[in-house]
């Protein structure tokens, strides 16, 4: 697997492990010492990142994150990504809707368990 492709495969595994719950794999995309970024505030550390999200996304509310339009920049054991992304949720009558446009921007850097973020900024539109 390319540098790209397992890149690519990160910011998937961030959206099926978002949507899904499952924190434990969630926490261990991302470095130590990662940053988050979202409405001007940011998380840093791995379990914060973990805890701040996992608060907001209790099973009622989760939906589908879709991320498309990947294009990676690698430089040795870093990385730099933007990908635009949609979230889609259930409105009250059960039916999909999509409630966010958006952009992530993201550094990257390579460790032993593979590729992780080290920062991720989320712009909406």
């Amino acid at each position: 697997m390319t540098d790209h492709e397992a890149i690519a495969r990160v910011v998937a595994r961030y959206c099926h492990l978002l949507d899904d719950g499952r924190w434990d794999e969630f926490a261990d995309i991302w470095a130590e010492d990662a940053e988050f970024v979202l409405g001007g505030e940011t998380t840093r550390g791995r379990d914060a990142i973990r805890a701040s999200i996992e608060a907001t996304q209790p099973p009622e509310r989760r939906g589908r994150h879709l991320a498309v339009n990947v294009e990676v920049d690698v430089d040795g054991d870093e990385a730099s990504a933007v990908v635009d992304f949609m979230f889609w949720a259930r409105d009250r009558e059960g039916k999909a809707k999509l409630m966010f446009l958006g952009r992530y921007d993201d550094r990257l850097v390579r460790s032993d368990g593979g590729w992780r973020f080290a920062r991720r900024e989320i712009a909406f539109f």
